[in-house]
């Protein structure tokens, strides 16, 4: 089992180990199974064998249970003796208890290091998925990043967006003309959900500073992989916050890290619960977005695991990308359950000794249907698996022992201070008392003139004394007047009108004669 994640025994009587090799781990996973049949304990034990190889983990915590990461099992526990049996029946032979390193996240900052992000990082594409945006509010957020990326304002929390989001209902006519149409009735639902988000805490995931992906792949001084839990209890009463932060984190990872081919082991193993979460009324935009990353992440060297009940939750198109499976029990109550059932055993490469269908059906709690690639990535044989005893203790830590283990944390003290620096907001502010300083002294200073020029300025009256006309000759009023009436006359007599009148006078006076 060397080079490999020891997950339990397989084959007769459970006696031949089955594992991950580490090889092969950023190919990705899936953990799925009915509710308390196991889950929790195999993400406990992957996390296990990943850090004792030097793997950074992330996981999050849905349930409080996996904080035990952190703490030693113990012989008092009243599961000892079965953890004992079971080691000895899959040949774990040198199964100890032991606490591994963790390092605890929270987005609301009360169980673990705060951790953020800015709404810039964020982007308008999962910004628009967390606000649940309509497409045509979709479009004035895009709108707004462009603006702000223009003119220079710093999108780093929620005030920053709120603020620019008047700015640019303020200034719709003008911006309308360049980027299409912006609605003050988009502006103000968008407004209305930033209120909403903000009364979910999401005020805290926006702000500096914001999270160092680097935090996130360290290993302990003992070489051993520390394990990133982000405290979600609190934060799965709001879904969309959950799922959103972690495809962010998923994004970020693969923008950020350089490519590594297919390296010896994984540099982070990233574990997803409630993954179904993620796709629950996604746009196909975001679903596309989650491919891509789940198909090209891996050469980045980070391995992705989803957590769901049944497989059917994570779409056709990523579900083909998750190699490394471990299969809990499904229960068939109904028709739908048991078409799931078939299409979940389908997907296995077949084993002579049992009916994979039957398997998934009738494993018990603690144990499942395994299938780990193998040399060249293929697909392993399908195995009913009897899952190894966790080390570390399980179940939740109390609040004395997670606050010491937050204290001696290696990020202790780099998040928890907030800061606050020039950003949309203030910038916005500035321009706007700016603005007013200047119109107050234009106003002081329209005061202070003599009354006949401020009445002129302010259009009330017009006396002409402040208008001097520029000509070749000096003529009075009636001078230019008059003038203008000869001139007239003249063009008159010119025209057809006006021979007409002479030669009736020049008539009258020779027939006179």
């Amino acid at each position: 089992m060397e080079k490999s994640v020891f997950i339990g025994g397989g084959g007769e009587n459970y006696g031949v180990q089955q594992g991950l090799s580490l090889k092969y781990a950023n190919r990705h996973g899936l953990i799925a199974g009915a509710t308390g049949t196991g889950k929790t304990v195999t993400l406990q034990i992957l996390a296990e064998g990943f850090s004792a190889a030097g793997v950074p983990v992330f996981l999050s915590d849905v349930k409080g249970d996996l904080s035990g990461l952190g703490d030693t099992g113990s012989e008092e526990f009243k599961l000892h003796q079965a953890f004992t049996d079971r080691a000895q029946t899959i040949g774990f032979a040198d199964y100890v208890y032991t606490a591994f390193p963790v390092v605890f996240w929270d987005l609301l900052g009360e169980q673990g290091h705060p951790v953020r992000t800015t709404v810039s990082e964020m982007g308008p594409l999962l910004l628009s998925r967390l606000l649940e945006l309509t497409d045509a509010q979709e479009g004035v957020i895009n709108i707004a990043f462009r603006v702000a990326d223009e003119e220079g304002l710093p999108l780093l929390d929620l005030k920053d967006l709120q603020s620019l989001l008047v700015w640019v209902g303020e200034n719709k006519d003008k911006l309308s003309l360049r980027y299409g149409n912006i609605s003050p009735q988009s502006v103000g639902a968008i407004q209305r959900q930033l209120l909403v988000l903000e009364n979910q805490g999401g005020t805290k995931l926006f702000g500096e500073p914001a999270l160092e992906l680097a935090d996130l792949m360290k290993t302990a001084p003992d070489g051993r992989g520390n394990i990133n839990i982000l405290a979600a209890d609190q934060l799965m009463g709001s879904p969309k916050l959950y799922a959103t932060f972690l495809l962010w984190l998923l994004s970020e990872l693969f923008e950020t890290l350089p490519e590594v081919g297919d390296p010896d082991k994984p540099k982070l193993v990233f574990f997803f619960d409630e993954a179904h979460l993620l796709f629950d009324d996604a746009p196909k935009a975001l679903v596309d977005k989650v491919e891509q990353v789940a198909r090209l992440i891996r050469s980045k060297g980070v391995g992705i695991y989803f957590i769901t009940q049944n497989p059917d939750d994570v779409p056709e198109d990523i579900l083909g990308q998750l190699g490394n499976r471990v299969q809990h029990a499904l229960r068939a109550f109904t028709a739908r359950d048991r078409k799931a059932l078939t299409r979940a055993a389908e997907t296995y490469r077949p084993n002579p000794r049992f009916d994979t269908v039957d398997a998934i059906r009738d494993v018990g709690t603690g144990e499942a249907v395994t299938s780990m690639l193998e040399a060249k990535g293929a697909p392993g044989v399908v195995e009913r698996t009897l899952i190894r005893p966790p080390s570390s203790k399980l179940g939740p830590i109390d609040s004395s022992k997670r606050k010491e283990l937050i204290q001696a944390s290696p990020v202790a003290g780099k998040y928890e201070t907030l800061k606050d620096r020039k950003s949309a907001y203030e910038i916005l502010a500035g321009r706007a008392q700016a603005a007013a300083s200047e119109a107050e002294v234009a106003e002081t200073e329209a005061e202070e003139l003599p009354p006949m020029e401020r009445e002129f300025n302010t259009a009330r009256r017009y006396s002409g004394s402040r208008i001097k006309r520029s000509s070749s000759r000096d003529r009075s009023m009636g001078q230019q007047f008059g003038d203008a009436v000869t001139n007239a006359v003249l063009k008159e007599l010119k025209g057809t009108t006006g021979r007409r009148i002479v030669r009736g006078i020049l008539g009258g006076l020779f027939k006179g004669r």
